[in-house]
């Protein structure tokens, strides 16, 4: 005989949690399914200990410069990887029981761990238990991608999941995806100690973002001494003694590079091979992704997907929203849309890339009559201050409406600097509004004002 819940949600990642708890105040009994760790990609092995490694690289780069500042740190230092794990460790650990907490808490919810798979589109089977609701919630996100390379199942390689639990420093990583995770990554292990070579078959990094951006990213990371092979074609891959090799074809370079360790960093795919969806008549598209209404509604009434799986963004903060979007459907009686959404994002090497809505490439393509001005981190004052000036900072606005279409801040605090102009987006503002506010100083944010005078049509 099924169990039978006014809603169930199957995955404890960003959106399926506050979605559940809402549901539950609303007085709705509530089934919620996690197979795995509560919190998802994000806690687990996503946002949380990524930041987490990146704080503990941070603090490492800034000993080895501590000269600069006039400190002197006597004997130097020494970093402990297993320590850093154990700080990681640590902070996921209170963040995943966290949820876990909040989910056993719930006072109409009941909670499932095990794997949920589609009976029909109103039931789910987990641990032999059948569930039935006329509504039913996924919240199921991805996993790293494994590109099919000639070897890559004869050797040992890291993913964004296994690299984080390294308890010693890698003698050489290779990381194959010059990207958001991988260049992260590679920085973090640069500055730990180890050798680096980032492999990326584009013609430049994070390929998404202006030239210039990409330019001024590898030269950050070259800086560090992270070696960069770009257009990298012909992989393959093979042990060598106890590490690996991968010979490569790429315009400049030798063919073959031999690491201690591989981290493969190509993407990510959605958590929904194996859930059934066919027995729901679920449709996905080609590379797996639900495919959604922009109320985060499948084809099949009564099926919502939400977060990584859907293929309508791949950051917490989009699954948060596709909750809030939702939930105020539902809930609210408010009409919410995932087109009202204005993009944004991150790169989190250091500096730090904000970037929010169109790039000046996207800008140009669609021959959008736009202003624009470029201001080098290395003029402004807090950024000199702090030691740190790599980097500029980009506004690109449309001259006909006066509204801000993108930013991108490369620099010191440019993932925070970047949300005022967001902000600004958000309300329709136009642009001559940031000209007009005073803000504190000394900041990079005052700043924001100089960058709105130096605007120039762009050609």
């Amino acid at each position: 005989m099924p169990q039978t819940f006014d809603a169930i949600v199957i995955g404890a990642g960003q959106a399926g949690p506050p979605l559940a708890s809402r549901l539950s105040d609303a007085g709705m009994k509530v089934a919620v399914i996690e197979r795995g760790k509560f919190g998802g990609t994000c806690v687990n092995n996503g946002c949380v200990p990524t930041k987490t490694i990146v704080a503990s690289a941070y603090v490492a780069q800034m000993a080895r410069r501590a000269g600069e500042y006039g400190v002197t740190i006597p004997g130097g230092f020494t970093l402990d990887m297993a320590r850093v794990k154990a700080r990681k460790d640590a902070i996921v650990e209170r963040g995943a029981n966290g949820v876990r907490s909040w989910m056993d808490g719930l006072e109409n919810g009941k909670v499932f761990t095990g794997h949920a798979r589609f009976t029909g589109p109103k039931t789910i089977e987990v641990n032999g238990e059948v569930l039935q609701s006329d509504r039913i919630f996924l919240d199921v996100g991805g996993r790293p991608t494994v590109p099919d390379l000639q070897g890559i199942n004869e050797v040992p390689y890291l993913t964004n999941i296994s690299a984080l639990e390294l308890t010693v420093v890698p003698e050489h990583l290779i990381v194959l995806g010059g990207s958001y995770i991988g260049l992260e990554f590679a920085q973090v292990f640069r500055r730990f100690g180890a050798k680096v070579t980032v492999v990326e078959m584009a013609d430049r990094l994070i390929a998404r973002e202006d030239d210039d951006v990409s330019d001024a990213v590898r030269q950050i990371l070259a800086d560090e001494s992270i070696d960069i092979r770009l257009g990298a074609e012909c992989l393959d891959v093979e042990k060598s003694g106890s590490g690996v090799a991968l010979t490569l074809s790429c315009a400049e370079g030798a063919p073959r590079i031999e690491g201690s360790h591989i981290l493969l960093a190509v993407g990510r795919r959605p958590n929904t091979d194996d859930l059934g969806l066919d027995k729901a008549g679920v449709t996905t598209d080609a590379r797996g992704y639900i495919s959604v209404d922009g109320q985060c509604s499948s084809n099949v009434p009564g099926i919502w997907a939400m977060g990584d799986c859907n293929g309508r963004g791949a950051f917490t903060h989009t699954a948060y929203n596709d909750y809030e979007v939702v939930a105020a459907n539902l809930l609210d009686h408010e009409q919410r849309n995932l087109g009202e959404r204005i993009a944004c994002y991150g790169l989190f090497t250091d500096p730090p890339l904000g970037r929010i809505g169109m790039t000046l490439k996207e800008v140009k393509a669609k021959g959008i009559k736009a202003l624009s001005a470029t201001l080098q981190m290395s003029s402004i004052g807090r950024a000199r201050e702090r030691g740190e000036t790599k980097g500029f900072m980009r506004l690109i606005v449309d001259a006909q409406s006066e509204r801000i279409l993108g930013a991108s801040i490369l620099g010191v605090g440019g993932d925070e600097v970047v949300q005022s102009l967001l902000l600004a987006m958000a309300a329709d503002a136009p642009y001559d509004l940031i000209a007009r506010t005073m803000f504190i100083h000394p900041t990079v944010s005052e700043y924001l004002p100089t960058l709105v005078g130096n605007l120039e049509p762009v050609t």
